[in-house]
């Protein structure tokens, strides 16, 4: 029997059919950037006999990326942790607490020494020799010095644990630190976002399973299949953007209308994520910041998020066109003027490099006082 099968055998009884089953190891294989014929791969290595053991450690944080792997829906978080992979810790989802529960994560890391996949959220503060986060008597610094050295793999899951986030955030009492600092030398996988998509690490985790190696890394240890380009490249608010409509003030005709939130202080421009294609807690369309009418405040870019005034205006570097062009008002058909909204969206297009290179100096005074981007104050105005 084939392992794919032998799982499906398995999950017919708790509902899940081999078509889905399948189907999920194929959609797995597509959001990482892999050839479709790779689903079957991803189908053996998760069906193994022995579960991979995963060890799951949070320290400054504020539980929201473990909330983010609650919602998660393929798979749910019962059938991953209970058919997947072996959680042999977390503290949030261990039904084990207190000595129970450290007792079974020593009993993990001895038994599977080089073998487990560490999991870490939160910062590390390091200030009086990290005395500021304790876990049955020991510091988190303590904690992450004594496992990391033993796993197969670590992955520092949200913006907290790839660079300190809010933790770290002026004037930082506690000289919180994300884990690849602390942990200087080794290979860290981060997974930035307040809180990221939990997708963006079952992604990680099944192709470390998969192939045994991590997926390809940026220069800041983020894997390129989710966090490789801009968000403003992909952002169903970018034909605004290149046609020249912004929104002005929160609740204004072109704000409630759709229009590009770069005035507003969005922060797209600048960070590196999936977000408008991923989406949130797989509740349809528009589930993410920038869809809910609310600028991107940059919580997966290092020196972005947690450390830019939120509304100020993001610095506009190069950027790729978007993957696909949309209409950019779909709903309301005519924009203020009579133009056609698809045409409009076109128009856009075509000067969208030219408005890009006048937007480069948006808001960014010269030594006269003056702004210095041409055609500012005029942006984004009906003609």
């Amino acid at each position: 029997m084939k392992p794919e099968e032998s799982e499906y055998a398995k999950q017919k009884l708790s509902g899940v059919s081999r078509r889905d089953f399948l189907k999920f190891c194929t959609v797995m294989a597509a959001s990482m950037g892999l050839p479709l014929s790779a689903g079957a791969k991803i189908a053996e290595a998760i069906t193994a006999v022995k579960r991979p053991p995963v060890i799951w450690l949070s320290f400054q944080e504020c539980t929201g990326c473990v909330e983010s792997l609650l919602r998660a829906n393929h798979p749910t978080l019962e059938h991953l942790i209970l058919d997947l992979i072996s959680l042999d810790y977390s503290e949030t989802l261990s039904a084990a607490a207190g000595h129970q529960a450290e007792a079974a994560k020593e009993a993990s890391i001895k038994e599977n020494k080089g073998k487990f996949i560490l999991v870490v959220d939160g910062a590390v503060p390091t200030k009086d020799n990290g005395i500021y986060c304790k876990i049955a008597g020991k510091t988190a610094l303590q904690i992450l010095n004594e496992t990391a050295p033993h796993a197969a793999a670590i992955v520092a899951m949200g913006s907290c644990a790839s660079w300190g986030g809010v933790a770290a955030a002026a004037p930082n009492p506690t000289d919180a630190k994300g884990i690849p600092e602390i942990l200087a030398g080794k290979t860290v996988v981060t997974i930035p976002g307040c809180p990221p998509s939990p997708y963006n690490l079952l992604s990680t985790l099944i192709h470390f399973l998969t192939y045994k190696k991590l997926p390809e890394l940026d220069s800041k240890g983020r894997p390129k299949f989710a966090y490789g380009r801009l968000i403003h490249e992909n952002c169903e608010r970018r034909p605004h953007f290149d046609a020249g409509r912004f929104a002005t003030q929160f609740g204004d005709d072109l704000h409630r209308q759709g229009a590009c939130l770069f005035k507003l202080g969005c922060k797209g421009p600048e960070t590196h994520a999936n977000c408008p294609s991923l989406l949130f807690g797989d509740v349809g369309a528009g589930s993410w910041p920038v869809g809910t009418g609310h600028p991107c405040f940059g919580c997966t870019e290092k020196g972005v998020g947690f450390s830019t005034p939120l509304h100020t205006l993001a610095n506009i570097g190069a950027f790729t066109p978007p993957t696909f062009f949309t209409e950019a008002f779909p709903d309301k058909g005519v924009v203020p003027g009579g133009v056609k909204a698809f045409a409009a969206g076109t128009a856009g297009v075509v000067i969208g490099a030219a408005g890009a290179a006048m937007l480069t100096g948006l808001g960014k005074k010269g030594k006269d006082g003056k702004d210095s981007g041409s055609g500012d104050n005029d942006h984004g105005k009906e003609e």
